[in-house]
């Protein structure tokens, strides 16, 4: 699936920062949005590629894919889950 077939509602940043920051981040961004809305994560690879989406599903999110930017940059979609 290409990122372009996602109706993403936001997006974030958090090349800047490394772990576990980016995670909260990520959080904080996610629940910023309403239920079934979609989060794109533009992250490093490495750490915050294995750590975010395992804890974001562990808080009852659905990754819905990982696209790599070939750059060592990632792109993450992450689709909101219930409270």
């Amino acid at each position: 699936m290409a990122l372009a077939d996602h109706n993403i509602t936001d997006k974030i940043d958090i090349t800047d920062v490394t772990c576990p920051i980016t995670f909260v981040k990520a959080k904080v961004a996610i629940e910023e949005l309403e239920e079934g809305e979609i989060l794109q994560i533009h992250l490093n690879h490495g750490e915050p590629l294995e750590n975010v989406p395992r804890s974001l599903g562990e808080e009852g999110h659905e990754v819905l894919e990982k696209i790599d930017n070939g750059d060592g940059t990632w792109e993450l979609i992450v689709r909101r889950g219930a409270d």
